[in-house]
């Protein structure tokens, strides 16, 4: 009885171990989305105007994720997204201030994922966003 238990335990472990094999390139477990940072679009920078106030470009945007205490003129707004599956993107944007007043806008623009050809690699340039003054008032 002891033998005939022994021999189904090992060929049990046997098939276990074949189909294991077998089911390890069907197992596709699941992988979260990770968002880190300050999350900023377009429509966020188009609200700026040159000539704000920390505190409207703070309500714009949003605190900074990075106030250098060297540089107390410059706030850096990053962000970081790592999909589960496919390629982590960053995207970075420098405010500037000269006089406690927003001077300028530097950062990452990327090209829209459909706009380039399959396969190619897309390199994020940087730029500088012009911010319009505010508009003379009458």
């Amino acid at each position: 009885m002891r033998s005939y238990l022994a021999a189904t335990l090992v060929a049990s472990g046997l098939l276990a171990g074949c189909s294991f094999d077998s089911a390890v390139g069907m197992v596709n477990p699941y992988r979260i989305d990770v968002r880190q940072g300050n999350y900023v679009d377009q429509e966020m920078l188009s609200q700026l105007r040159r000539g704000m106030s920390r505190d409207q470009v703070r309500f714009v945007l949003g605190s900074p994720l990075v106030v250098d205490m060297f540089r107390a003129d410059r706030w850096d707004y990053v962000y970081h997204h790592r999909p589960g599956r496919g390629q982590p993107e960053q995207r970075v944007i420098s405010v500037f201030f000269v006089d406690e007043v927003l001077d300028r806008i530097e950062g990452d623009v990327e090209v829209a994922a459909d706009a380039g050809a399959a396969g190619e690699v897309q390199q994020p340039r940087t730029r500088v966003v012009e911010v319009p003054a505010p508009a003379a008032r009458d």
